[in-house]
């Protein structure tokens, strides 16, 4: 049987945690608060129907419509005006984060190409991990037939942690693949 992300937490990380840090309450021990899959559509920006198969396609990697991410300022050299949309993005909470987090550290990750492991340098010092991936089609959902239109993600894990350390050991014992430095 394989254990979920959340029973993982509850049964595994938590005790461990609280042994390593001398957290006194299970509430003070960190946890993943929320995760945000964003894309960016950059020079497709023009092509409605390109625009349409990254937004289906983010549909179905995060089970959730996407937000559209309008341009914060005009650039005259990349003809964008300030309001255009220029990238997806959604926001995970509970279930759908779990899910989504068991499909990346399980299925995802280790289908991409020449992987060695997570770099403990993308935990940033206040405890998010942020992961780029090249191209979309790593994820089971995406069908063969839109290989044409390969586009990358931005992961964010955001945590409750205080320290990189902390983010560190949680993501660790969450089972995330580091790499061996």
């Amino acid at each position: 049987m394989v254990q979920g992300i959340k029973e993982r937490y509850e049964k595994k990380v938590v005790p461990e945690m609280k042994k390593i840090f001398g957290y006194r309450n299970d509430l003070a021990v960190p946890k993943i608060k929320k995760v945000i899959v964003n894309t960016g559509f950059g020079s497709k920006k023009d092509e409605k129907e390109k625009i349409e198969n990254i937004k289906k396609s983010l549909m179905l990697i995060t089970g959730q419509w996407p937000a559209v991410n309008p341009a914060k300022k005009s650039i005259s050299t990349f003809k964008l005006r300030k309001g255009m949309p220029i990238g997806f993005s959604a926001t995970l909470r509970r279930k759908r984060m779990d899910d989504f987090l068991e499909k990346l550290i399980n299925v995802a990750l280790p289908r991409t190409r020449d992987f060695r492991g997570i770099n403990t340098g993308a935990i940033d010092k206040s405890g998010n991990l942020t992961i780029g991936i090249k191209e979309h089609i790593v994820f089971p959902e995406t069908s063969n037939e839109d290989i044409r239109n390969v586009f990358g993600l931005g992961i964010t894990i955001v945590t409750t942690a205080k320290t990189k350390e902390e983010a560190t050991e949680l993501f660790r014992l969450l089972g995330f693949p580091f790499s061996q430095k």
